[in-house]
């Protein structure tokens, strides 16, 4: 299975030009993806730099035919003064999977009050895929897309507990699902898989205090790793943003766009790597393949 992680600032370059095609095209160079996370995906924010267009969400789905396309909103604002007939305003995470995909949970992440610092709400989008038995018994996974804030370390740190907290909560439901009250329902059966993927922009420097956390122990499941770090063992991982867009990034560039994965899928990691060339986005995408 390929997956592409990537926050692509609504298709805006490093020259500050929307092109939400080129986006998908260099993701495509990338890799053969069964899986695409994207951060920073919008509808209605036209007025955003660069003028995206009216709904990205829509767009992705036409320039990935095949592929099912699920979105999870974070910010969702009233449209711009003047524009009351316009979309509202929305800001999120997309995943775009050629997979089969069983269940879809979209959770809304901490948000505590910090007045120091600007902030939004954040989401984390999850999709249990059909992987047909290639990479964890049972065939399936949990893959999460996720965007954390950037202003705020406390709800930073806050959002990194609610994603070890979901994870503790998945296997539980591995452990002691529940059955379906019938077939044709909405109370299905609760099992998800235990395994999982973790990936997105977590505004989080590379061993900052939110890299470490995500990574200590969960009571009652396999803990985290991170992996990239799992195949370059002893490595200090690239800049992943601010890499050509000085502007955006003054005090230089950082790493902060990481994938985790659950210790019980880190035998099977074949690639993880970023991409250091392209220059579609203020940040670097990152391939993670598994067998």
């Amino acid at each position: 299975m390929k997956l592409v992680s990537w926050n692509v600032q609504w298709g805006r370059d490093a020259s500050g030009i929307v092109d939400l095609a080129r986006t998908v095209r260099e993701a495509r160079r990338l890799a053969d993806f069964d899986v695409l996370c994207l951060q920073e995906i919008t509808r209605g924010f036209h007025a955003l730099p660069g003028g995206p267009g009216d709904d990205q969400f829509a767009e992705l789905a036409a320039l990935l035919p095949g592929f099912t396309v699920i979105e999870a909103i974070g910010a969702d604002l009233p449209p711009a003064s003047g524009q009351a007939d316009a979309p509202r305003r929305q800001f999120g995470n997309a995943l775009a999977t050629r997979l089969p995909v069983a269940q879809v949970f979209r959770h809304l992440l901490p948000w505590p009050a910090d007045e120091a610092a600007p902030s939004m709400q954040r989401v984390a989008l999850e999709a249990v895929i059909d992987v047909s038995g290639a990479t964890t018994e049972g065939g399936a996974l949990r893959v999460l897309v996720t965007h954390l804030e950037f202003y705020s370390e406390r709800q930073r740190l806050a959002q990194v507990d609610e994603l070890r907290r979901l994870q503790q909560e998945a296997a539980g439901h591995a452990a002691q699902p529940a059955p379906a009250e019938n077939a044709e329902g909405p109370f299905a059966r609760t099992a998800r898989p235990v395994s999982a993927i973790v990936c997105g922009d977590f505004n989080s420097a590379w061993n900052s205090a939110a890299y470490r956390r995500m990574l200590e122990a969960i009571d009652g499941s396999p803990p985290f790793v991170d992996a990239w770090a799992a195949l370059h063992p002893g490595a200090t991982p690239p800049p992943t943003a601010g890499v050509y867009d000085t502007q955006q990034w003054s005090d230089g560039p950082i790493s902060c766009d990481f994938v985790f994965v659950t210790e019980d899928l880190s035998a099977r990691l074949t690639r993880c790597e970023f991409d250091g060339a392209t220059r579609a986005s203020d940040h670097q995408p990152v391939v993670l393949e598994i067998d």
